[in-house]
């Protein structure tokens, strides 16, 4: 080490990680050299964390009163490493919470649609004993198969373009077969839903009503 001398290896450490998940993790040599220690790393108790910091910068004055203490939490060095992935995180957040909104009044206002188209197709059936159920399912039917429909297409590029930007990191999860599954199961309830609240009007409406409609 350094001048050339030999030193005995003393132990062996389990990979940590010190950077982006985005780099991988590279060979280390940790030995000790007194002169060269410019960072010291304090576990702090977060019970008392302003009096502590107090603490640590009157210990500091002591002995270095010509440096400047220099701090910061490693949760926020941490937090730094994914700064971009943050703001992506609240971009797409938004946008998708915007895109459900605006997908819910296409779909209830599609299923109003339907249901004054189907006034009387509704009255008949209930006349012929249908249950409200059975109506609510009318309504749905089309719509579900519409979303599963939407799903086969968004899937594939889903899965491809998230995996491309995983790609940028070398620690990485898999993209199971899990996360599409809830995907849909959670749009197919959504749907429901919206749908569900209009088609359960429809489907309670008086017969005698829907028939005199015209």
């Amino acid at each position: 080490m350094g001048g050339g001398s030999w030193k005995p290896v003393v132990g062996v450490v389990r990979d940590f990680k010190a950077n982006s998940l985005r780099e991988k993790i590279n060979p280390i040599v940790i030995f000790s050299r007194n002169r060269y220690y410019g960072v010291t790393n304090i576990k702090l108790s977060t019970s008392d964390l302003s009096g502590v910091q107090e603490r640590i910068q009157r210990t500091w004055d002591k002995y270095y009163p010509e440096y400047v203490n220099t701090s910061e939490f490693m949760d926020e060095t941490i937090k730094n490493f994914y700064k971009q992935e943050s703001q992506l995180t609240k971009l797409y957040q938004f946008f998708s919470l915007l895109a459900i909104i605006i997908s819910c009044l296409g779909l209830y206002g599609l299923v109003s649609f339907m249901a004054l188209q189907k006034t009387k197709e509704v009255g008949i059936r209930k006349v012929l004993g249908a249950s409200v159920s059975s109506i609510v399912m009318l309504f749905s039917k089309e719509f579900t198969i519409l979303i599963g429909v939407a799903f086969l297409l968004a899937a594939p590029a889903a899965w491809y373009f998230m995996n491309m930007w995983l790609d940028n990191f070398v620690f990485k999860i898999n993209m199971g077969a899990w996360i599409f599954i809830i995907a849909i199961l959670v749009s197919v309830l959504i749907a429901w839903i919206t749908v569900g609240f209009k088609a359960v009007r429809a489907a309670l409406v008086n017969p005698v009503r829907a028939l005199r409609n015209e």
